[in-house]
């Protein structure tokens, strides 16, 4: 299995879970600094960190799997071909998993799923989209398809790329200059009106905007309010999904 479930360092967690909630996705895990919630299609998990912190308004990639020693031999069974071995078992903070080294220096963690099934409670609309920002997109692509993500057009057709993961979540593959990072998004399957009044009836400032490709929901970032760092941008993108 693969699901997508990036780790958000934020210091309000509790404007956060507002806006999950008002979101759709559904607490299903941990309470106090740590929290995971789902959604109808990927996860997010929360961390408390102190405001001022480095970490602080950040979003690390992260994904689930089944089983990490499949999981790892699988992807670099894949990666065969290029005479790379890019998954290895490792003991993180929180226990054991399996880390992704990509060629652009940029590294992302495997977890062992908690469950095998997506919220029924949640939003069926919501999925959560987590981000590759890369200078090297092609080398990003071949990373995610070794670990199974499945490809889907993109209809720019630039050096962007999409992806979806078996068991819920989108991965996206964005350039950009600097060095490989990671960053946060939502999709929403549906109109993008409704979604709007739900959040600003949770309080939250949000507004549609006609992009190239699609439309897109911009919703005010619960970290930006005091932020010094230039890394935490003032708002979240919502993308309403494109046929």
């Amino acid at each position: 299995m693969l699901r997508v479930r990036p780790l958000h360092f934020t210091s309000d967690i509790e404007a956060w879970e507002r806006l999950l909630t008002a979101l759709g996705m559904v607490l299903t895990e941990g309470d106090g600094g740590f929290r995971v919630y789902d959604s109808a299609a990927g996860r997010l998990a929360l961390h408390e960190v102190p405001r001022g912190s480095a970490e602080e308004g950040t979003t690390a990639l992260a994904v689930e799997v089944g089983d990490l020693a499949e999981f790892a031999r699988r992807t670099n069974q894949a990666a065969e071909a290029e005479g790379t071995t890019p998954a290895e078992l490792t003991s993180a903070d929180h226990g054991e998993a399996c880390r992704i080294a990509a060629p652009d220096g940029f590294s992302f963690l495997a977890d062992k799923a908690a469950h095998g099934a997506q919220c029924a409670d949640a939003d069926p609309a919501l999925a959560v989209v987590a981000v590759w920002f890369t200078q090297d997109p092609d080398a990003a692509s071949r990373t995610l398809r070794q670990i199974g993500a499945r490809p889907r057009p993109v209809p720019d057709q630039d050096e962007t790329a999409d992806f979806t993961a078996k068991n819920g979540g989108v991965l996206v593959v964005r350039p950009a200059t600097g060095p490989a990072r990671s960053g946060l998004g939502f999709e929403y399957d549906g109109g993008l009106e409704p979604l709007q009044e739900r959040l600003a009836s949770a309080g939250f400032q949000a507004s549609v905007t006609e992009e190239a490709f699609a439309r897109t929901l911009h919703v005010a970032n619960p970290d930006a309010p005091g932020a010094t760092a230039a890394h935490v941008p003032d708002t979240l993108w919502i993308s309403q999904r494109h046929a």
